[in-house]
């Protein structure tokens, strides 16, 4: 019994210190603010120091090895409590403004509403707006899912519809510095902002339609209007928070998908904790669960009827591509 637990505790011992190893060791690559040759010095080196003490466990002086690992990994990590989001940057003009609001009785008002033109991913026309929405006339709440890494990985948009037609749509995006890009493992390692878009759909929608090809997908939320304005609002807090006090983006924890969850848990406790949320290009499955999406259809069919980027294409991001989208996308009752 005595030489199990001693097997079972030299396992667990490896494996914390080949996960600290390799977190330390990335860290230290990705945001070490030196060049290339010292940062590869500094992370190949943690890298080093991990396996060797992973090779003395087996010895006698395994607790002098793990000692010697435990302050080199407390310098790391007191060196990235030291990091702090930037104020400022030379952002990418897509990202370059944050959005934030003000509520006067029922009206909202937004500065830096998105809506850029845009021809190419890479070529568009920059136009921020500052607009008003009549609070008491929000009607519906609309989920779209741009799938851009296979059925696994998607982006979440959100958007609000008013009684005139009008669409606000919310993304949550990464604040790339200009000519950065997004990478999924740097962006776990505080290489990038959050910044909260609120922008037209013809942009914010359009630009993955048209502009990208990517397969987005629309379903439409059986809410009830007072449960959307409630999330809208949320948006407009979180929105005016990041304005005041920048957060880093985090391709796991803080992201597309998790931030809208936790802004919908502020106000609907019972939203249960779901592994579709990582895996985020389910999470229509994980909502018609919830019964938010037409039960009278299957999430297949849901899908299928949801797929707008042919017609998007085919049509074009004219002054009714809103409604044009919309077309045959079944809407449940709240």
């Amino acid at each position: 019994m005595f030489k199990f637990f001693k097997t079972a505790a030299l396992a667990v011992a490896i494996l914390a210190v080949a996960l600290a190893t390799a977190w330390a060791a990335l860290a230290l690559w990705y945001r070490l603010p030196f060049g290339t040759l010292p940062r590869a010095a500094l992370s190949g080196g943690f890298a080093l120091l991990g396996l060797a003490v992973m090779a003395g466990l087996f010895r006698r002086r395994a607790l002098r090895a793990l000692t010697t690992f435990a302050l080199a990994l407390a310098a790391v990590i007191l060196w990235w409590s030291t990091l702090t989001p930037p104020e400022g940057g030379n952002w990418s003009p897509d990202v370059a403004r944050q959005v934030t609001g003000k509520v006067e009785g029922d009206i909202l008002t937004l500065t830096d509403v998105r809506n850029f033109t845009w021809e190419t991913p890479e070529n568009y026309t920059v136009n921020w707006e500052t607009r008003s929405y009549d609070l008491t006339a929000l009607q519906t709440v609309d989920l779209f899912m741009s799938y851009w890494a296979g059925p696994q990985m998607a982006h979440m948009i959100v958007s609000f519809g008013f009684e005139n037609g009008g669409q606000i749509a919310w993304s949550v995006e990464v604040r790339r510095q200009e000519g950065g890009g997004f990478s999924p493992v740097a962006d776990l390692f505080k290489s990038n902002t959050l910044v909260l878009i609120a922008a037209d759909e013809r942009d914010l929608v359009g630009t993955r339609t048209n502009a990208r090809g990517e397969d987005v997908q629309l379903f439409r939320i059986g809410v009830s209007p007072d449960t959307g304005r409630a999330l809208l609002l949320r948006y407009v807090a979180a929105a005016n928070s990041l304005a005041a006090q920048p957060q880093w983006y985090n391709s796991l924890t803080t992201n597309c998908t998790t931030v809208v969850m936790a802004l919908i848990r502020t106000f609907a406790a019972e939203v249960p904790v779901d592994w579709r949320v990582l895996a985020n290009g389910y999470l229509p499955d994980y909502a018609w669960e919830q019964g938010v999406l037409d039960q009278s259809r299957s999430v297949e069919e849901l899908r299928a009827l949801g797929s707008i980027t042919p017609i998007a294409r085919a049509h074009g991001l004219t002054p009714d591509y809103s409604a044009v989208i919309r077309q045959g996308v079944p809407s449940p009752a709240p």
